[in-house]
């Protein structure tokens, strides 16, 4: 993954740098460093993928149920 991508990936996640450093419990300096002095790790990008994806799901889940509970 490019950090091209991996930035946008956070964006869409609505995470920064720091916030996703803190969410896999790794040290910021080290998340900061991908990209530029070292290789974003594989797993990066399935975990925001997937982290995304929950969090479009919890929002329908938010919606459905507010519309059936009115």
């Amino acid at each position: 993954m490019e950090l091209i991508q991996f930035k946008e990936l956070l964006k869409s996640a609505g995470l920064n740098k720091k916030q996703f450093a803190a969410l896999i419990n790794m040290q910021y300096n080290t998340v900061n460093a991908w990209g530029s002095n070292n290789a974003i790790p594989a797993w990066v990008e399935s975990w925001l993928m997937l982290y995304i994806e929950n969090k479009e799901c919890k929002e329908l889940k938010r919606i459905i149920k507010e519309s059936i509970c009115k």
